[in-house]
């Protein structure tokens, strides 16, 4: 865990970062290798304590020292129309304008908003960064979306842009879980929202080869930095494809902020138990300046 903190610094005083938040019980226990200047870190993942002991109820409710339900107080449902059709999404800290930052989750297939939104499950992991984002001035959102073709992606262009005009000047972080990468790259690509974006969390997510061209063309101001994590043993988007789209990016655009975080086993979704949130946000901040 140490190991880990210390390659990833917080940033300078004084500068934007989000202070700590249960980091005892959700920073990476140990570091089995580290490559890039610490650009890569593979990360031990222990099923017995990082599932079994960590859920009351396997994958369906974390033990209560993983919750802090103070968020209840700054959490509420609300809805935006688009091109006829309303879009629900949760939404917890600064929602009336305002927020320092903020950080949109798009869920993967077979699940909606609340796969970002329950507090229990995931690990809790979900709870930590409501947290993180309402103790520090900022703005969480986990959204429904129609689909995750031209319909959901003009869905939360909408809401990426509606969010950017009542905080202007807000870093907005996309976090994308599996499937919800789809969007994320149209949002990365699209003339209006690219530059409000700072920063993409691939949660073992789908990754696109060509970008590397793209970045390589890139003022280097306008390029988000980008944290991929993944697992081992995801059959599902599978890492491999990840770690090849990282190693790219190192060899043909090596100034470029990307972060590679890969769990040495667990299957499809792990990511979302598993990422630090605080550790990679903070570093996407500093990346960007802030």
């Amino acid at each position: 865990m140490a190991a880990a903190q210390a390659l990833w610094p917080a940033g300078a005083a004084g500068s934007y970062r989000l202070a700590p938040h249960k980091d005892e019980l959700f920073a990476y226990r140990k570091v089995l290798k580290n490559e890039y200047g610490g650009d890569f870190l593979l990360v031990d993942y222990d099923r017995p304590r990082d599932l079994h002991d960590r859920d009351e109820v396997k994958l369906e409710k974390v033990k209560p020292d993983y919750v802090d339900l103070a968020t209840q107080a700054a959490e509420t449902d609300l809805a935006l129309t688009v091109g006829g059709r309303k879009v629900v999404y949760t939404a917890v800290g600064r929602f009336n304008g305002g927020a320092k930052a903020i950080v949109i989750f798009l869920h993967g297939r077979g699940t909606d908003r609340l796969s970002g939104a329950s507090d229990w499950i995931h690990g809790g992991n979900f709870n930590r960064i409501k947290n993180l984002m309402m103790r520090n001035d900022g703005l969480y959102i986990s959204a429904d979306f129609s689909d995750f073709g031209r319909r959901g992606t003009a869905e939360m262009k909408a809401l990426l842009l509606h969010q950017a005009g009542l905080s202007p000047g807000a870093p907005i972080f996309l976090a994308c879980g599996s499937w919800g990468g789809k969007i994320c790259w149209r949002l990365i690509y699209d003339s209006d929202t690219a530059p409000l974006i700072k920063g993409v969390l691939l949660l073992d997510s789908v990754v696109d080869d060509g970008f590397v061209a793209r970045a390589a063309r890139m003022d280097p101001a306008a390029r988000p930095a980008i944290g991929i994590s993944a697992s081992m043993e995801d059959w599902v988007v599978g890492y491999r494809g990840q770690a090849a789209f990282f190693e790219k990016m190192k060899r043909e655009v090596p100034d470029y902020p990307i972060r590679f975080v890969l769990f040495d086993e667990g299957t499809h979704g792990i990511s979302l138990r598993m990422t630090d949130w605080r550790q990679v946000l903070n570093w996407m901040l500093a990346a960007k300046g802030y």
